[in-house]
């Protein structure tokens, strides 16, 4: 049998291997001029493999249309791309959260491992090659046209040419485009793990601050509704906030109906360790050390710098009162402004600057055991692509393989 798969990612990668491990001669086409060109910059070059949680959890961590994968991850799962690695020469290491590393640190050794599978088998790999369209007859694939004019036959088409997020690593969507024009319906492309923007004057502010070991709650004060609360770590940008804490409250936020005008906020408990009175005690000993100084410069050793001035302006104190002048009620309210920082969240940046895209090809057309199309028959689809997605921690690389996976079988 005559197998194409466009997209050279992960998914794209697994679909060709299984189903070049079935004897089908498979051929595999990537537009950019190396494989696993977006793999190399997921977990900050490392690449987060995969989660070694029970695969049962994994569903838990997608809130993008998780059961739809029940089937793909029964085909292949955690377990089968750590040996396939492991197979390949690479050794894994486990990390806080269940996240799966390389011990190399290197996504470049995840991405020459799956390279290394694939050279086992009879692969023709076309580089540099970009699909425009895919070839129907009586409804039925029988091959796909190349830009340049070129056609290919095919008895299967495997579609993995991911989302529209890191644009610059050819997931610019076409797949989508492609999809639309054999009858698929797309469910609008947006950003998910996506920073999000907020009170430009007060993040300005703290702009390149990194806050660790904090608890973050994403409320509707509107209804008095909490929507995703975290503990981790957190940053300050130009134009909002982003880090890991904020990107997985992003894949929640986004399906969020309820988004008006100022009512999602965003509280941030900057001693998550301390209650209010364990944290009262403490700023009671800090003041008695410092209570000759200036209440501008008392709190040190209590905040990162970057931060003092906002809790100082925020608090209403006095900056040049003295330490032992401070109100106990000034105090208390200082007390609950460090537990309870709050910042105005107003939306989400563009899908250009997701680690992955939500929406994608309607799962209502895709038959989730084999992940074939509804509409045509002899096309399949893997990956990003799908209208899946997760939370971080290696989950959206795990869909990856396993629909790839089953695609391919």
């Amino acid at each position: 049998m005559k197998v194409i798969v466009i997209g050279g990612g992960p998914a794209g990668m697994l679909s060709a291997i299984s189903s070049a491990r079935l004897n089908n001669k498979v051929t595999l086409i990537e537009k950019n001029n190396i494989l696993g060109k977006k793999m190399l910059i997921t977990g900050k070059g490392r690449c987060n493999i995969t989660s070694s949680i029970d695969i049962d959890e994994f569903i838990k961590n997608i809130p993008g249309n998780g059961k739809f994968l029940y089937s793909s991850f029964q085909n292949f799962n955690n377990e089968d791309i750590i040996n396939l690695l492991k197979n390949n020469g690479l050794e894994v290491k486990e990390e806080r959260g269940n996240r799966v590393f390389p011990v190399t640190d290197k996504a470049q050794s995840v991405v020459d491992a799956l390279i290394s599978e694939i050279k086992k088998y009879n692969i023709d790999i076309k580089l540099n090659k970009n699909v425009s369209e895919i070839l129907v007859k009586s409804n039925e694939v029988c091959g796909v046209k190349l830009d340049n004019g070129e056609e290919i036959s095919a008895t299967k088409v495997i579609l993995a040419t991911g989302g529209k997020s890191y644009s610059s690593t050819g997931s610019n969507g076409d797949g989508y485009e492609i999809s639309k024009k054999l009858g698929h319906t797309i469910v609008e492309p947006r950003g998910s793990l996506v920073p999000m923007t907020a009170d430009v004057s007060l993040c300005q502010s703290l702009q390149g601050l990194s806050l660790r070991n904090v608890k973050i709650l994403i409320k509707d004060v509107e209804k008095n509704k909490k929507i995703y609360d975290d503990f981790g770590e957190m940053l300050f940008t130009h134009f909002g906030v982003s880090g890991p804490t904020i990107l997985s409250a992003s894949a929640h936020l986004l399906r969020y109906k309820n988004f008006g005008k100022n009512n999602i906020k965003l509280f941030i408990d900057l001693k998550p360790a301390l209650d209010n009175e364990a944290l009262d005690l403490r700023v009671r000993r800090d003041f008695e050390e410092f209570k000759n100084k200036d209440f501008k410069n008392s709190l040190e050793k209590l905040l990162p710098q970057k931060m003092i001035p906002v809790i100082i302006e925020l608090s209403k104190i006095n900056p040049n009162k003295k330490v032992n002048e401070i109100t106990r009620e000034e105090r208390l309210d200082l007390v609950k402004l460090i537990k309870n920082f709050e910042v105005t969240i107003t939306g989400f940046r563009p899908v250009d600057e997701a680690i992955v895209t939500a929406g994608g090809i309607s799962i209502k057309e895709i038959d989730p055991k084999t992940m074939e199309s509804k509409i045509i028959s002899g096309l399949f689809f893997a990956g990003e692509i799908i209208d899946v997605d997760a939370y971080t921690g290696g989950f959206n690389l795990q869909i990856a393989y396993s629909t790839g996976f089953t695609a391919g079988m």
